[in-house]
């Protein structure tokens, strides 16, 4: 008997020794979270996953304003609208010096398109499909922005949008799923670097997941219906982009999915992100969400939203104060388990460690970055070319740009000497009086060369009710007191006086943006009365639009020779726009958003699916307007340069794709022109026939490239199999066997085209 224990006690051993081998070791991040969270009291815990805002700058409605009490109680792990070095070191000695732990604080920011250096707004830079221009100006805005004692910004936003009325358009990267997500891993390299643990960097959010820009009637906050294969072939992917970049955390939308809201959607926050993603940073609710699953219908009271979102996902309440005020509760009444709030806790104190937080809580509290690494000749150099690539030229009749440094030139419009618009919306700790008007611009450019009249020509809007909106907003629209007609009949008689005018024409930051939603989305109606008396004076006029969207420009298009979209251009907005105009730098831009004729065109976008019954101008009853074409005004893809390229020789290395091979397309591009330029090369692929209906074509593939005048230079694209990839009826990704057409061109519309069989 003694030896038959002897044996199976040497089994039991050996049995031990493999399983230990197996295990894998705590990693010292693992080792001194779980030590941290044996040492926290539930209260303690709870705290790590409020987030405050310091009130320095709102973005929502306030709820709470005793921030600082909550921070010297434990009660608040993260504070949002905190910058500066003085204020954010003020704030950290409170929570670690002060509280019984020490844990420090996060201290997040919008910081969306630049923090004191504004580059052009998300949607302008997409113009530019430079993907690593994108990567450096979120690395520029991360490195101001950390000088600052900000250490996590709520961005980027990689919602896809299909439908120009809301604002959030200009936040985004327009309406493509493959260049989106390009831009968006594109971000997060920016913000984040290749080491949070360095002082210049700071962690990246995912927002806002998902489905945000599929919002009914393009009207913010508002209900979405999306189908399990659209939401993952249009809606996800950016967001998995973001994940594979190795992104610190999301931020869950307003909006539901399938009927659950976001903020408490289990398929969404567990299914998706955490099993299927592995994603292992935290989440955290968009402002006040998790209360507003009451107004949704969905959560009895607060104390029930809560604990739906914690035990679907959610580890952060931004703003919303549930967490803070009924979480204990909710595991007294066994709602919410320790467990999941340990894990939640555990997400975030990841985050921090990997910040490099725990290690020196100061280390983004450095006051002499502050005063050497902000605004400087070279951010602002970067934001002036970062800006030049976002400018898109949509129409040049009779090639009246680029103008000459000469003459008389006048610069007329409520846009035109305007500073305080330029930097757009979501623009940070940005001044907007170091913003460079177009004015300012043209004077810089010209050097006294050229004689520049001035003239205001209309207020921005005159809508009354939209103006009292707006400035209630913050806003602050400065309204000319002249009457519409003094102000117009002051802007003809200096057009006459001119020889070429300038029309600055277009929105103002605040009407577009979040809670900026627009039914109508032309250039407002008095701008449009001063535009049609400058027609009327029979003088050249280049239009250039400052806006946040894509507006309808049908008449603009038919009755203006040139027409220049600038988006708001940041803070070196004015030089930039100036660079284009007189042929300093060749336009290279291409429209990331298609821009309708017509509001009642809404949704159209390049990539739609096909339908039983496409437009046939011969046939009655088949898809179309009775009033207007399908087409878009100016497809997606599509920029015009002063300079001109050739497409031609299109080969395909093969006519037959293998499952495990490649092949080559290949196309001539020739600048046949007479100015250097850059030009776009788009690559689109249309699934003839699938077991799952598909989009008429899909981008795949774009290259970039600088050619000199009358040069000629070979394109590539490589195709494989995970370019015809889509999600079949059981929600898997798969590719099948069949024929493909691919087109090869500079926008959407055209190209030359070819087709291929995959085997």
């Amino acid at each position: 008997m003694k030896r038959n224990y002897l044996f199976c006690l040497g089994i039991l051993f050996l049995f031990l020794g493999f399983t230990t081998k197996k295990e894998t070791p705590l990693s010292p991040k693992e080792i001194f979270i779980n030590d941290l969270i044996t040492k926290m009291t539930l209260e303690e815990k709870i705290g790590q996953m409020v987030l405050f805002t310091s009130d320095w700058d709102v973005t929502g409605p306030t709820l709470r304003t005793t921030y600082l009490d909550d921070i010297r109680e434990g009660k608040a792990g993260a504070v949002f609208n905190a910058y500066t070095v003085e204020y954010t070191r003020k704030l950290q000695k409170i929570a670690v010096e002060e509280t019984r732990l020490g844990i420090p604080l996060l201290f997040g920011y919008d910081v969306i398109h630049g923090h004191r250096t504004i580059f052009p707004i998300p949607i302008a830079e997409s113009c530019s499909w430079d993907i690593n221009a994108m990567e450096n100006s979120a690395r520029i805005a991360a490195s101001e922005a950390s000088a600052e004692g900000i250490n996590w910004t709520f961005a980027p936003m990689v919602d896809i949008t299909r439908d120009p009325r809301w604002g959030r358009v200009a936040e985004g990267s327009g309406e493509d799923v493959y260049l989106g997500s390009l831009i968006a891993a594109a971000r997060v390299k920016g913000f984040q670097g290749s080491d949070l643990s360095k002082n210049n960097t700071i962690v990246a959010c995912a927002k806002h997941f998902a489905a945000y820009g599929a919002a009914h009637g393009g009207r913010d906050y508002n209900t979405v219906d999306v189908s399990e294969i659209s939401l993952r072939e249009t809606y996800l992917p950016p967001f998995k982009a973001c994940v594979d970049a190795g992104v610190g955390t999301f931020m869950t939308a307003f909006n539901d999915v399938n009927g659950v809201p976001a903020s408490a959607n289990n398929f969404l926050l567990q299914n998706i992100l955490r099993e299927e993603w592995n994603f292992k940073g935290f989440v955290v609710t968009d402002y006040t969400s998790i209360n507003e699953m009451i107004n949704h219908g969905f959560a009895a009271n607060e104390k029930n939203a809560g604990e739906l979102s914690l035990n679907a996902g959610v580890d952060m309440d931004m703003q919303g104060a549930v967490f803070y005020n009924f979480l204990k509760q909710s595991v007294e009444d066994g709602k919410v388990t320790i467990s999941t709030i340990n894990n939640a806790v555990k997400n975030i104190l990841g985050i921090k460690y990997d910040l490099g937080l725990f290690e020196d809580p100061y280390r983004y509290c450095n006051p002499e970055r502050e005063k050497t690494e902000i605004m400087t000749a070279e951010n602002l150099l970067a934001a002036r070319e970062m800006a030049q690539k976002s400018i898109v030229l949509l129409k040049n009749e009779n090639a009246l740009l680029p103008l000459d440094k000469k003459g008389t030139i006048a610069l007329i419009g409520p846009l035109a000497n305007d500073q305080r618009n330029l930097i757009g919306n979501w623009s940070a700790a940005g001044d907007w009086k170091t913003a460079v008007s177009v004015f300012a611009g043209v004077t810089n450019a010209t050097e006294g060369k050229t004689n520049i009249l001035y003239s205001k020509g209309a207020n921005i809007i005159e809508d009354k009710i939209l103006l009292k909106k707006l400035n209630d907003n913050g806003g602050n629209i400065e309204i000319d007191t002249r009457t519409p007609d003094q102000m117009i009949k002051d802007a003809v008689e200096i057009a006459n006086k001119s020889d070429v005018v300038v029309m600055i024409l277009g929105e103002s930051q605040g009407m577009s943006g979040e809670a900026a939603s627009r039914s109508v989305i032309g250039i407002p109606e008095n701008q449009m009365d001063l535009l049609k008396a400058i027609l009327k004076t029979g003088k050249p006029i280049v239009l250039v639009l400052m806006n946040g969207r894509p507006l309808t420009l049908t008449w603009e298009n038919e009755n203006i020779p040139a027409i220049v979209e600038t988006w708001f251009a940041g803070t070196e907005a004015g030089n930039a726009i100036a660079d284009i105009l007189f042929g300093d730098v060749n336009p290279s831009g291409k429209l990331t958003m298609s821009f309708p004729q017509s509001v009642g065109q809404i949704p159209v976008y390049y990539n739609m699916k096909k339908t039983g019954r496409p437009f046939d101008p011969n046939s009655k009853y088949n898809s179309k307007y009775l009033d207007v074409e399908n087409t878009p005004l100016y497809a997606f893809g599509y920029g015009l340069s002063y300079t001109t390229f050739e497409y031609s020789n299109l080969k395909l290395s093969s006519e037959v794709l293998k499952k495990d091979k490649t092949i080559t397309v290949s196309v001539d591009l020739k600048n046949s022109g007479v100015r250097d330029g850059v030009e776009i090369t788009q690559l689109y692929i249309t699934d003839k026939v699938a077991s799952i209906t598909r989009p008429v074509k899909e981008l795949q593939g774009f290259n970039k490239m600088f050619l000199k005048a009358g040069e000629s230079k070979v394109v590539t694209f490589t195709i494989s199999t995970s370019h015809l990839s889509f999600y079949g009826s059981e929600g898997k990704l798969i590719y099948e066997s069949g024929e493909f057409d691919i087109q090869v061109g500079g926008n959407s519309e055209t190209g030359l085209k070819k087709s291929f069989v995959l085997e």
